[in-house]
């Protein structure tokens, strides 16, 4: 069976942290930031774990 190619989308918005989580970038974070309190936009800035049912889809797509 041939290798699978990492699906270069994925590759560039998520990381796999050294215990094999998925950490990824949370969203509301590009535009109308002046409407949000800033105690919102420090916890927006901060990555955040996916849950397992999608982290097992992003894992096969990294070949992981």
């Amino acid at each position: 069976m041939p290798k699978l190619k990492t699906h270069s989308g994925t590759k560039d918005r998520v990381k796999i942290s050294k215990n094999g989580k998925v950490r990824t970038r949370r969203n509301n974070a590009s535009h109308f930031l002046q409407k949000k309190s800033a105690s919102n936009k420090r916890q927006i800035s901060q990555m955040h774990t996916a849950n397992p049912t999608n982290s097992k889809m992003i894992k096969t797509k990294l070949g992981v």
